[in-house]
C-alpha cells in the first residue's frame, strides 16, 4: 500500500499545518502547468490523494487503523477469509453521462415526421489516444504499488488480533494501472469536448411534451468507455389554425349567416394541401363537419386521426339600410319563430 506519510515526506505525527506545507512544496514542483515531465503527473495525483486523505480527520484515522471503513464484524470476517465475493481490479473506462435535448417542431412535422440536424456540445472520442488515455508510441503500465490487482492489503492488530485489511490501491485509484506518458491532447481523459451533428429521425405522429429514447448517442465516456444516452424531448409549437385533439385535427370555419342558410361548397387549406369542404344548408353554430384521415399520424399504429371543422357563423353587427330591409323582411317571414328556450340537445331551424 502506498504510505500517504511517506508521498508527503512527513511523520506519523505530523500536525495539519505541518501536512498542508509538505503538500504545497510538493505541489509546486509536480503540478503540470509547471512540471511538463510525464512522470511528474502521476506523482501529483499521487500527492493530492494523499493529501486529501489526511487533511480530513476522519479519513486520516480510517488510514492509521489500516484503512478499514465501518469496520463490524462483518467487515472484518470478509477482510480476513477474502469474503464471498470476487475481488480484483476495477475497469477504467467509465460510461457517459446521458443527456436531455430539447427540439422544436411545428405542428406539419409533429404530423407527418421529419428528419432534423441538431448540433449538440458533447464529449467525443479522443482522436489522438483513440480513448486509450495514452500518449501515442506509449501503452498502459500495470501498477508497481498492487502489481495489477487494484487491491492492497496490511496487516493491523485489532481486538481480535493480528488482521488482513484489503482496500482499493491508492495510487491507481483501484484500476490496477497507470499512465506513465498521458495523452497531451485529452490530459488522459481518453475524450474531449466537441461539437457533433445529431441526425434525427423524428417519427410521424409525436406530441408536445413527448420524449424520445436514443440509446448511445450521448457522450463518451471516460477511457472510451460506452456513450451514455440521449433523451428528447418534443416541443411542438402553437398552430394559429390547427388545434391538436389527439390524433385529430380542429379547426373553426367562420361562415357568413346567409350562406349557413343557404349551404355552399368551398375549398380550405389543409396540412395536406387544398380540400374541399361542403357546408350543408341550414348549417348551425358549433355543427362539426368530419373530413376523414386528415388528422395526425397514429404514432404507435397505422392509419390518422381526422380533421374536424367547426362551423362559427357570422352575424354581422353593422348593416346598411339595404341590407336592414332585407333582415326585416326575413323575420316578418319567421314571425311565428319567436326567440323562446329550448332542449339544450336540440337547435332551431328555419
Amino acid at each position: 500500500m502506498s504510505d500517504h506519510y511517506e508521498v508527503l515526506g512527513v511523520t506519523r505525527q505530523a500536525t495539519t499545518d505541518e501536512i498542508k506545507k509538505a503538500y504545497r512544496k510538493l505541489a509546486r514542483e509536480l503540478h503540470p502547468d509547471v512540471n511538463p515531465e510525464p512522470a511528474a503527473a502521476e506523482k501529483f495525483k499521487l500527492v493530492t490523494f494523499a493529501y486529501e486523505v489526511l487533511s480530513d480527520a476522519k479519513q486520516r484515522a480510517q488510514f492509521d487503523n489500516g484503512g478499514a471503513q465501518g469496520f463490524g464484524l462483518g467487515d472484518i470476517f470478509d477482510n480476513f477469509f477474502g469474503g464471498g465475493g470476487t475481488r480484483g481490479p476495477v475497469s477504467r473506462a467509465q460510461r457517459g453521462q446521458d443527456a436531455l435535448l430539447r427540439v422544436g417542431l411545428n405542428l406539419a412535422e409533429a404530423v407527418f415526421g421529419v428528419e432534423k440536424t441538431l448540433t449538440i456540445d458533447t464529449a467525443v472520442l479522443c482522436a489522438t489516444c483513440k480513448g486509450s488515455c495514452c500518449k501515442p508510441g506509449t501503452s498502459i503500465q500495470t501498477c508497481d504499488v498492487c502489481r495489477g490487482s487494484g487491491q492492497i492489503q496490511r496487516q493491523v492488530q485489532s481486538f481480535m488480533g493480528m488482521m488482513v485489511t484489503t482496500a482499493p490501491c491508492g495510487s491507481c485509484r483501484g484500476t490496477g494501472q497507470i499512465i506513465p506518458n498521458p495523452c497531451v491532447t485529452c490530459r488522459g481523459q481518453g475524450r474531449v469536448r466537441a461539437q457533433r451533428d445529431l441526425e434525427l429521425q423524428i417519427p410521424a405522429g409525436v406530441a408536445d411534451g413527448m420524449r424520445l429514447h436514443l440509446q448511445g448517442q450521448g457522450e463518451v465516456g471516460f477511457a472510451g468507455g460506452p456513450a451514455g444516452d440521449i433523451y428528447l424531448e418534443v416541443s411542438v409549437a402553437p398552430d394559429p389554425i390547427f388545434g391538436r385533439d389527439g390524433d385529430d385535427l380542429r379547426a373553426v370555419l367562420e361562415v357568413p349567416v346567409a350562406d349557413a342558410a343557404l349551404g355552399f361548397e368551398t375549398e380550405i387549406e389543409t396540412l395536406d394541401g387544398p380540400t374541399k369542404l361542403e357546408v350543408r344548408q341550414g348549417a348551425q353554430n358549433g355543427d362539426i363537419i368530419t373530413l376523414k384521415h386528415l388528422g395526425a399520424s397514429k404514432l404507435r399504429g397505422r392509419g390518422r386521426g381526422d380533421l374536424l371543422v367547426e362551423v362559427k357563423i357570422l352575424t354581422p353587427t353593422r348593416l346598411d339600410g339595404k341590407q336592414r330591409d332585407l333582415f326585416k323582411k326575413l323575420r316578418e317571414m319567421h314571425s311565428q319563430d319567436v326567440p323562446r328556450l329550448g332542449s339544450r340537445r336540440t337547435k332551431g331551424r328555419f
